[in-house]
């Protein structure tokens, strides 16, 4: 009970520490900047770490958790039961991959669906709950957006199931966390589907795209994410020893990159909770953390710097001609990045991690990194500017990454050891 008091205090709480930043939800626009970090004790609603907490992303396939959180409500109140069959429309069938392929005409049960949505995030199978629960995946939007605002999701807007691409579909790391919570709270009886690694439908074999369930001590849910504009998100959940964290992160440059970030989040969590006044100063909780305030490619989610400045900035100064078509970061329709077929070299080059080769440009770093466009990275003659090169720069950051890493292993060493 006192853990259902105190997540109820977390969510009460946002809807305060998010009015400042509402104006800026409603003006819907793409963000350079896509990072975005929060860690959340479950237990107690405190927060252990958080960075661009409250700034808008877009949540891409993390929407899906709320049309789940939907469908639960309508099961638990008895309007929908898990054997019922929704039938796909015109509409549903049509909505671009990930998706089951599934066919005007054809019907899916209940519990397919959320098996569906969990594991292969599929979005034909979104808009087709959408339109079972709402009449039309418009309506069902609109009442998303209602119950994010009830739950105390501040600054969340959404105008699909799916989380496809659309300009206005907005959220932010702390609201993702709220939502999570309140799944957890009062849907608890269904987190189980979150665990799922692998549903079969059609002939095929989908396996989940949540790698941490399994691999990271307590990891147990829940959701991915990925579109171009968001980059690569993941909501999760892990508990220990009766205690339990949510970690959210927006914005990845990749899922490998986004994994191996949250697994440290994750980590350091726990390594906080371990933490008594009595055993270890507790200034020391905010060392669990010290090395993940600045990651390695600030846009692994946000956008690269070069000296201190923007690229984006350098880039407009070196060709402002060209500054509009940079800027504006292409709607590609997609939906998890690694539930896609063979995506073309162009595409795989943006999502990839991507070493730099030495000769690579300024600007074929930056759109390497942060994915503005579709084609592969410039490769041009050594290029510096303002007296260093991207590789150079590259190699500095690395250094930066390992010494704060150095920290962190200590820490976690020491801690450890008491």
């Amino acid at each position: 009970m006192a853990a259902i008091v105190w997540s109820r205090a977390f969510r009460g709480s946002a809807i305060a520490a998010s009015v400042s930043v509402t104006a800026a939800v409603l003006a819907p626009v793409a963000h350079a900047e896509k990072y975005a970090a929060i860690v959340v004790d479950a237990d107690t609603g405190e927060v252990l770490h958080a960075r661009n907490q409250d700034d808008p992303r877009y949540p891409a396939s993390l929407t899906k958790v709320m049309t789940l959180y939907l469908l639960f409500d309508a099961i638990e109140a008895g309007e929908v039961g898990l054997k019922d069959k929704i039938k796909v429309s015109r509409n549903a069938a049509a909505q671009p991959p990930s998706n089951l392929r599934l066919r005007a005409g054809d019907t899916i049960t209940v519990e397919d669906a959320i098996y569906a949505l969990v594991t292969k995030s599929a979005n034909d199978v979104a808009a087709a709950v959408a339109e079972f629960l709402g009449g039309s995946e418009r309506k069902f939007a609109g009442m998303m957006t209602d119950k994010a605002s009830e739950l105390g999701l501040a600054n969340t807007t959404f105008r699909n199931a799916s989380g496809l691409p659309n300009t206005a579909q907005l959220s932010t790391a702390r609201d993702l966390a709220i939502l999570a919570d309140a799944l957890l709270d009062n849907h608890g009886d269904y987190y189980h589907y979150f665990q799922n690694q692998r549903f079969s439908w059609g002939g095929m074999t989908y396996k989940s795209h949540n790698k941490l369930i399994g691999s990271v001590d307590g990891v147990d849910g829940i959701k991915t994410g990925y579109t171009r504009a968001s980059g690569f998100n993941l909501m999760t959940s892990a508990e220990r020893d009766g205690r339990r964290v949510i970690a959210v992160m927006l914005g990845g440059a990749s899922a490998k990159s986004r994994d191996a970030h949250v697994t440290e989040l994750v980590e350091s969590a726990f390594a906080a909770l371990g933490q008594t006044p009595e055993v270890i100063d507790p200034n020391s909780k905010l060392m669990s953390f010290a090395a993940l305030q600045t990651p390695l490619n600030p846009n692994a989610a946000a956008e690269p710097m070069l000296n201190g400045r923007p690229l984006s900035a350098i880039l407009a100064e070196a060709a402002p001609n060209q500054t509009a078509d940079l800027l504006q970061e292409p709607e590609i329709v997609e939906g998890d990045a690694s539930e896609q077929a063979p995506a073309p070299a162009e595409e795989i080059a943006a999502a990839a991690d991507f070493n730099v080769p030495a000769t690579l440009s300024v600007s074929g770093y930056e759109k390497a990194q942060t994915g503005i466009t579709a084609g592969p990275p410039q490769i041009l003659p050594a290029l510096t500017l303002n007296g260093i090169s991207v590789s150079e720069y590259e190699a500095r950051q690395a250094a930066k990454a390992a010494a704060g890493k150095s920290v962190s292993d200590y820490t976690l060493r020491q801690m450890r050891r008491r």
